[in-house]
Formats: structure tokens, C-alpha cells, sequence
């Protein structure tokens, strides 16, 4: 039984769920902390020490924090803390340097996290750094629409700076607009809810050209575990997240993914997404995801139990080195969200229906469903079968 309690924020979504696994499977004791308990469906995992309900982080960020710090600080060692969710990220990164006073976390500044996640400072960073990254502009530049036209050219997206607040208001991860009228819509709608965003070239082709890169960083800044995907089905479609991705070996993204984490001076856990241009075959650097990601239970299926990485190296006895090179005939399956995706896909054409059922014959890493933890599931079931309904009937309307 490992001494130091894991706290982990957020598990009203399958994230939080699969990393309370990865970490009770290894023997850690594990806190869950939530706002609301209805819908914390990893909570009634058999894996979980105590579950807590605090302060709601938006609402009342600061009685947040003196939660977590008294609950902390109650503890005979100190926890390793690990948010599962961008808001939980942001919320950690604010307040990083009091947390670190009761908490294990990577030894980053205060504030690093937030300009990696911010895509402004993310592409200026890689900018210098030689990577490629799509071409973007800033809405506030000179003849802005005469740039548009010329060097990204139409369709293009507007994106928002603040994926999470984005998401939250609009239900989209961005815009994709067709004409200089279509931008110019975007961007008043993105003002009128005070949402910062940018203008960017889309990089052309199917969401199957879009690849991971997934890490950790140890304490001495190197990257010690790691492996690539490849992300086959996304929701929404384009631009959502992967609900069925497979463990596929890119080597031309995998040495490049280790010399960007490294340069950038960055330690904890990281996902690098790159997609391939259909024009050039070039690799674009989309973004850096900073928590435990989607298919977390892929990673723990092909060797890599990210959390417990994690966990041992902030506790000071770091699991050895371990690269996964080889493809591994897995995938990961959100079997609800993925219904959603491909009911996209047929219509677009994108997949036909022979494509779909093929894909499915594979072994997989669920994203919900354990048969040793069955209570997170029947937690979860329950509540889609009040929501499932509900979202049918809006979309028949």
C-alpha cells in the first residue's frame, strides 16, 4: 500500500473515473473532491478511499483552495494532487505556489501551465522554437480581413484563446466560417460574451490525419514514459475529442514530441496533438493538453498508467523508464459519444457503415464500462437514462 493519499479533482467524467483506477489498482489511497455529488459517478468507484464535496471553484475559488489546503494539511505526508479537468488545471496553476506548500506537484512555475493551454503564448513559443504550428492571426491587426483573404484563405476557423470558456458558452470548440460576412459574425459573437480569439488556417484533411504524442516529463526534465496515437473518430466531428482513438506508433512525431517537452522546460504529465496536412504532409502542432487525457484507459491497457507515473516520481521513487514503439492492437471506445460521432461520419461520408462496424471488432480500452468496478457504471447508466431522452427530443424539435 503506497503512504501518500492521491487527491484528485474532478470525477464526474470518465477521466477522473480512469485515473481513481489507474492509481487504487497500484494500491494508492485515493480522495476524490468534487462540487456535486449527483453527478460524480467516479466517486462510487470501489478504488476510492473518501470522497469529498467542497466549494464550487467558480463560484467560490478562494473557499476552494483553504478546502484543499485544510484537507491537505490534515494528512500525515503530503498528497500528490492531480486535476483532471481544464478547469481544475487552471484553477491549480492560479494558486500553483500556495498549493505547493501542502501538495506534491511538478516543479513548474506558478503560471506556467495557463501559457501552454493559452494558444496565443503557445504558438509565439513554438514560433521561436522552429515548430510548426498553423498560421494564425490576431483579430485586432491591421487589414485583418485582406490578410485573411491572402494568407489564410477561406474556409478558415476562428478559435478561442480560452478553449474551456469557449466550449462552455457556445457548445462548440470553434467557429468555421466561409466568407469575410461568416468571420465577421464569429468574432462579434466571441466579443459579445468578452471570449479573446484568433483567426487560423485550417489544416487540410480528415480528422484520421490527426495524431498524439503522450508523455511524462520526470523531475529532471527528460522524458521518461511515452508513446503515440492515432485518433480515428472525434466528437463533435473535426474538431471534438477523441471517442475512438487507437495506440499507433508514429516515428514522425515521436522523437519530435520528446525534444518539444523537454526544450520548453516542461515536468508532469503531457499530450501533444499534431496534424498531418494533406497538402504537404507536413506535422502542425494543434495544441498541448496539461492534464490526464481522454483515453487514459488506452495508455494504462498498453503499459503506461500515466496517474501512478506520475504519482511515484512527485513521491520520490520514480518507476523506471519506458517507451511503447511498437503498435499494440488496442483502441480506445466512448461508446456514447461515438454513437454521436458516427452518425456524423455516415452522413458526411466520412466513414460508411462497412468502415465503422470493421473498426469495432477490436480489442478495446472502454472509457466507463469495468467488470471488476461495476458502481461507476451503474451510476453512469443511470444518469444517461434521464439524459438520453432529453437530448433525442432536442434534436427531433
Amino acid at each position: 500500500m503506497e503512504k501518500h493519499q492521491a487527491v484528485v479533482l474532478g470525477s464526474n467524467y470518465y477521466i477522473g473515473l480512469s485515473t481513481v483506477r489507474c492509481l487504487g489498482k497500484m494500491g494508492v489511497p485515493v480522495t476524490t473532491v468534487d462540487y456535486n455529488q449527483e453527478e460524480a459517478y467516479g466517486s462510487y468507484s470501489k478504488y476510492v478511499t473518501s470522497s469529498l464535496i467542497g466549494p464550487y471553484y467558480k463560484e467560490d475559488p478562494e473557499g476552494f483552495i483553504d478546502y484543499l489546503m485544510a484537507y491537505g494539511k490534515k494528512q500525515e505526508r503530503p498528497p500528490v494532487l492531480i486535476p483532471t479537468a481544464d478547469p481544475y488545471v487552471e484553477m491549480v496553476d492560479r494558486y500553483w505556489d500556495r498549493l505547493k506548500t501542502v501538495y506534491l506537484l511538478p516543479d513548474i512555475p506558478q503560471g506556467y501551465l495557463s501559457t501552454i493551454v493559452d494558444k496565443d503564448r503557445l504558438y509565439a513559443m513554438m514560433k521561436e522554437g522552429g515548430i510548426l504550428v498553423p498560421e494564425t492571426l490576431e483579430i485586432s491587426e491591421d487589414n485583418l480581413y485582406k490578410k485573411v483573404r491572402e494568407e489564410l484563405g477561406y474556409p478558415c476557423v476562428v478559435k478561442p484563446v480560452d478553449s474551456h470558456s469557449f466550449v462552455k458558452t457556445f457548445r462548440k470548440k470553434l467557429f468555421k466560417v466561409q466568407n469575410e460576412q461568416e468571420l465577421t459574425e464569429a468574432i462579434e459573437k466571441a466579443e459579445s460574451r468578452d471570449l479573446k480569439v484568433v483567426v487560423q488556417r485550417i489544416i487540410e484533411g480528415p480528422d484520421t490525419n490527426k495524431y498524439t504524442f503522450d508523455a511524462y516529463v520526470n523531475a529532471s526534465g527528460r522524458v521518461s514514459h511515452c508513446s503515440s496515437f492515432h485518433l480515428l473518430r472525434l466528437y463533435p466531428n473535426d474538431y471534438g475529442a477523441s471517442v475512438y482513438t487507437e495506440h499507433y506508433y508514429n516515428e514522425d512525431i515521436f522523437d519530435y514530441g520528446k525534444k518539444i517537452l523537454e526544450d520548453i522546460g516542461f515536468k508532469g504529465f503531457a499530450e501533444l496533438e499534431f496534424k498531418k496536412d494533406e497538402n504537404n504532409g507536413r506535422y502542425y502542432l494543434m495544441e498541448i493538453n496539461v492534464r490526464i487525457v481522454n483515453f487514459n484507459t488506452l495508455l494504462e491497457k498498453i503499459g503506461l498508467n500515466m496517474p501512478y507515473i506520475l504519482y511515484r516520481d512527485l513521491t520520490g521513487n520514480p518507476l523506471p523508464p519506458q517507451e511503447v514503439r511498437e503498435t499494440k492492437n488496442r483502441v480506445f471506445w466512448y461508446l456514447y459519444e461515438d454513437l454521436w460521432a458516427v452518425r456524423g461520419y455516415l452522413k458526411s461520408g466520412e466513414w460508411s457503415l462497412k468502415e465503422v462496424l470493421g473498426s469495432l471488432m477490436r480489442p478495446k480500452a472502454p472509457a466507463i464500462f469495468d467488470w471488476k468496478d461495476l458502481r461507476p457504471v451503474l451510476k453512469y447508466n443511470g444518469m444517461m437514462a434521464k439524459k438520453i431522452p432529453k437530448r433525442l427530443f432536442k434534436r427531433n424539435q
